[in-house]
Protein backbone atom coordinates (compact mmCIF):
# COMPACT_ATOMS: atom_id res chain seq x y z
CA UNK A 1 0.00 0.00 0.00
CA UNK A 2 1.06 3.59 -0.60
CA UNK A 3 0.18 6.14 2.82
CA UNK A 4 -1.31 3.35 5.33
CA UNK A 5 1.85 0.76 6.41
CA UNK A 6 1.09 -2.15 8.49
CA UNK A 7 2.28 -2.22 11.60
CA UNK A 8 0.99 -5.56 12.91
CA UNK A 9 -1.94 -7.94 12.60
CA UNK A 10 -5.16 -5.78 12.31
CA UNK A 11 -3.13 -2.43 13.13
CA UNK A 12 -1.16 -0.02 10.65
CA UNK A 13 0.01 3.36 10.89
CA UNK A 14 -0.37 6.34 8.24
CA UNK A 15 2.51 9.23 8.89
CA UNK A 16 1.65 12.79 8.06
CA UNK A 17 2.46 16.39 8.73
CA UNK A 18 1.31 18.07 12.27
CA UNK A 19 2.14 22.26 11.79
CA UNK A 20 1.62 24.29 14.88
CA UNK A 21 3.54 28.06 14.94
CA UNK A 22 5.16 27.17 11.52
CA UNK A 23 6.91 23.70 13.02
CA UNK A 24 6.36 20.40 11.55
CA UNK A 25 5.99 18.23 14.88
CA UNK A 26 4.89 14.92 12.45
CA UNK A 27 1.90 13.42 12.96
CA UNK A 28 0.53 9.87 12.82
CA UNK A 29 -3.05 8.09 12.97
CA UNK A 30 -3.31 4.32 13.92
CA UNK A 31 -5.52 2.06 12.47
CA UNK A 32 -7.05 -1.24 13.90
CA UNK A 33 -9.35 -3.51 12.52
CA UNK A 34 -11.91 -5.14 14.96
CA UNK A 35 -12.86 -9.01 14.47
CA UNK A 36 -16.03 -7.75 12.36
CA UNK A 37 -13.94 -6.26 10.09
CA UNK A 38 -14.67 -2.75 11.67
CA UNK A 39 -12.41 -0.20 11.29
CA UNK A 40 -11.05 2.61 13.84
CA UNK A 41 -9.04 5.42 12.96
CA UNK A 42 -7.46 7.20 15.76
CA UNK A 43 -6.00 10.63 15.73
CA UNK A 44 -6.90 11.48 12.22
CA UNK A 45 -4.24 12.91 9.95
CA UNK A 46 -4.80 15.22 7.02
CA UNK A 47 -7.29 13.74 4.79
CA UNK A 48 -6.27 12.61 1.43
CA UNK A 49 -8.40 10.50 -1.15
CA UNK A 50 -6.11 8.01 -1.82
CA UNK A 51 -6.38 7.33 1.88
CA UNK A 52 -10.24 6.11 1.18
CA UNK A 53 -9.27 3.69 -1.43
CA UNK A 54 -6.78 2.17 1.15
CA UNK A 55 -9.02 2.19 3.99
CA UNK A 56 -11.46 0.87 1.94
CA UNK A 57 -9.71 -2.29 1.31
CA UNK A 58 -8.91 -3.22 4.97
CA UNK A 59 -12.05 -2.71 6.44
CA UNK A 60 -14.97 -1.10 6.55
CA UNK A 61 -14.46 2.50 8.44
CA UNK A 62 -17.06 2.42 11.68
CA UNK A 63 -15.09 4.17 14.41
CA UNK A 64 -13.22 7.82 14.35
CA UNK A 65 -11.70 8.69 17.31
CA UNK A 66 -10.06 11.99 18.89
CA UNK A 67 -8.33 10.82 21.47
CA UNK A 68 -7.64 13.77 23.41
CA UNK A 69 -8.71 17.66 23.71
CA UNK A 70 -6.57 18.90 20.59
CA UNK A 71 -6.45 15.92 18.23
CA UNK A 72 -9.58 16.59 16.17
CA UNK A 73 -8.46 18.99 14.01
CA UNK A 74 -9.18 17.31 10.59
CA UNK A 75 -12.03 14.64 11.66
CA UNK A 76 -14.54 16.83 9.98
CA UNK A 77 -13.91 15.75 6.59
CA UNK A 78 -13.80 11.77 7.46
CA UNK A 79 -17.31 12.50 9.20
CA UNK A 80 -18.47 13.38 5.51
CA UNK A 81 -16.40 11.08 3.71
CA UNK A 82 -17.91 8.08 6.72
CA UNK A 83 -21.37 9.97 7.75
CA UNK A 84 -22.23 5.99 9.17
CA UNK A 85 -19.25 6.41 11.30
CA UNK A 86 -19.86 7.02 15.70
CA UNK A 87 -17.48 9.17 16.24
CA UNK A 88 -15.83 9.09 20.04
CA UNK A 89 -13.83 11.84 21.40
CA UNK A 90 -11.89 12.69 24.80
CA UNK A 91 -13.59 13.70 27.98
CA UNK A 92 -14.54 17.76 27.65
CA UNK A 93 -14.31 17.85 23.66
CA UNK A 94 -17.22 18.15 22.79
CA UNK A 95 -17.72 21.27 24.51
CA UNK A 96 -15.16 22.47 22.61
CA UNK A 97 -16.32 21.17 19.56
CA UNK A 98 -20.39 21.94 19.81
CA UNK A 99 -20.29 22.01 16.29
CA UNK A 100 -19.85 17.90 15.56
CA UNK A 101 -22.46 15.40 16.91
CA UNK A 102 -20.23 12.91 19.09
CA UNK A 103 -21.42 9.81 19.58
CA UNK A 104 -19.91 9.18 23.37
CA UNK A 105 -16.84 10.04 25.61
CA UNK A 106 -14.25 7.69 26.08
CA UNK A 107 -12.85 6.65 29.57
CA UNK A 108 -11.47 3.82 30.61
CA UNK A 109 -14.50 1.10 29.78
CA UNK A 110 -14.40 0.42 26.19
CA UNK A 111 -17.14 0.21 23.91
CA UNK A 112 -18.88 -2.84 24.29
CA UNK A 113 -17.99 -4.05 20.28
CA UNK A 114 -14.48 -3.58 21.03
CA UNK A 115 -14.12 -5.40 24.70
CA UNK A 116 -11.86 -7.94 24.28
CA UNK A 117 -9.78 -6.47 21.46
CA UNK A 118 -9.87 -2.70 22.45
CA UNK A 119 -8.86 -1.91 26.22
CA UNK A 120 -8.34 2.19 26.80
CA UNK A 121 -7.38 4.08 29.90
CA UNK A 122 -8.68 7.76 30.63
CA UNK A 123 -5.27 9.52 32.05
CA UNK A 124 -7.09 11.41 35.04
CA UNK A 125 -4.96 14.65 36.40
CA UNK A 126 -4.21 16.69 33.07
CA UNK A 127 -7.53 18.10 32.25
CA UNK A 128 -5.56 20.32 29.50
CA UNK A 129 -5.24 17.16 27.46
CA UNK A 130 -7.59 14.93 29.14
CA UNK A 131 -5.89 11.78 26.85
CA UNK A 132 -7.40 8.53 26.37
CA UNK A 133 -4.52 5.84 26.29
CA UNK A 134 -5.38 2.77 23.73
CA UNK A 135 -4.27 -0.82 23.93
CA UNK A 136 -4.66 -3.49 21.26
CA UNK A 137 -3.60 -6.91 23.05
CA UNK A 138 -3.15 -8.68 19.95
CA UNK A 139 -0.14 -7.04 18.71
CA UNK A 140 0.94 -5.63 22.64
CA UNK A 141 1.15 -2.30 21.15
CA UNK A 142 -0.03 0.68 23.71
CA UNK A 143 -1.12 4.03 21.59
CA UNK A 144 -0.30 7.48 23.32
CA UNK A 145 -1.20 11.04 21.41
CA UNK A 146 0.67 13.81 23.31
CA UNK A 147 1.60 12.52 26.85
CA UNK A 148 4.63 11.10 25.27
CA UNK A 149 7.27 12.78 22.24
CA UNK A 150 9.74 10.66 20.48
CA UNK A 151 12.00 12.38 18.08
CA UNK A 152 15.30 10.57 17.22
CA UNK A 153 15.57 12.83 13.97
CA UNK A 154 14.87 16.12 13.33
CA UNK A 155 14.37 17.42 9.80
CA UNK A 156 14.21 21.08 10.97
CA UNK A 157 16.36 23.69 13.73
CA UNK A 158 12.64 24.71 14.92
CA UNK A 159 11.88 20.83 16.45
CA UNK A 160 15.28 20.36 17.47
CA UNK A 161 14.90 23.34 19.81
CA UNK A 162 11.96 22.21 20.45
CA UNK A 163 12.62 18.96 21.72
CA UNK A 164 15.89 20.34 23.62
CA UNK A 165 13.46 22.66 25.38
CA UNK A 166 11.14 20.49 26.39
CA UNK A 167 13.49 17.49 27.55
CA UNK A 168 12.82 15.40 24.79
CA UNK A 169 16.00 15.49 23.05
CA UNK A 170 16.29 12.10 21.34
CA UNK A 171 14.82 10.20 24.06
CA UNK A 172 11.01 9.05 24.15
CA UNK A 173 9.72 11.36 27.13
CA UNK A 174 7.33 13.68 28.93
CA UNK A 175 7.81 16.91 27.88
CA UNK A 176 8.42 19.54 30.66
CA UNK A 177 5.68 21.69 29.84
CA UNK A 178 3.73 18.51 30.91
CA UNK A 179 5.45 17.53 33.91
CA UNK A 180 6.03 20.99 35.54
CA UNK A 181 2.92 22.98 34.41
CA UNK A 182 0.02 20.95 33.19
CA UNK A 183 -0.56 18.09 35.85
CA UNK A 184 -2.85 18.92 38.28
CA UNK A 185 -3.42 16.08 40.27
CA UNK A 186 -0.39 14.16 40.54
CA UNK A 187 -1.84 11.39 42.20
CA UNK A 188 -4.56 10.77 39.84
CA UNK A 189 -2.49 10.40 37.09
CA UNK A 190 -0.10 8.08 38.77
CA UNK A 191 -3.36 6.17 39.15
CA UNK A 192 -4.33 5.91 35.36
CA UNK A 193 -0.22 4.79 34.65
CA UNK A 194 -0.80 2.35 36.70
CA UNK A 195 -3.29 0.53 35.01
CA UNK A 196 -1.32 1.11 31.94
CA UNK A 197 1.93 -0.34 33.02
CA UNK A 198 -0.69 -3.18 34.18
CA UNK A 199 -1.34 -4.26 30.01
CA UNK A 200 1.28 -6.36 28.32
CA UNK A 201 2.84 -4.56 25.96
CA UNK A 202 6.39 -3.81 24.24
CA UNK A 203 5.15 -1.31 21.08
CA UNK A 204 4.45 2.03 21.72
CA UNK A 205 3.05 3.96 18.27
CA UNK A 206 3.09 7.97 19.41
CA UNK A 207 1.64 10.31 17.16
CA UNK A 208 4.59 12.43 17.64
CA UNK A 209 6.93 10.45 16.12
CA UNK A 210 8.76 7.88 15.79
CA UNK A 211 7.54 4.15 17.36
CA UNK A 212 9.16 2.46 19.97
CA UNK A 213 9.07 -0.93 18.90
CA UNK A 214 10.27 -3.13 21.74
CA UNK A 215 10.96 -2.37 25.27
CA UNK A 216 7.82 -0.12 25.65
CA UNK A 217 6.84 -0.74 29.18
CA UNK A 218 9.91 0.08 30.90
CA UNK A 219 10.16 3.21 28.76
CA UNK A 220 6.67 4.51 29.30
CA UNK A 221 7.57 4.04 33.33
CA UNK A 222 10.52 5.79 32.86
CA UNK A 223 9.07 8.94 30.98
CA UNK A 224 6.55 9.48 34.22
CA UNK A 225 8.54 7.95 36.99
CA UNK A 226 9.48 12.05 38.14
CA UNK A 227 5.87 12.16 38.09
Amino acid sequence: MGRIQLLDNNIWTVGSTHKFLGIDFGGRMTVIRLKSGNLILHSPVIFESILVEELNEIGIVKYIVAPNKFHHLHIDEYISCYPEAEVWCAPGLSKKRKDISFHAELRDESPPEWVGEIETVFVEGIPFFNEIVFYHPKSQTVIFTDLIFNYNTYKSIGIKFFAWLEGIYRRPDVSRLIKWFMIRDKNATRKSLKKILAWDFDRVSLTHKDIIESGGKEIVAKAFESI
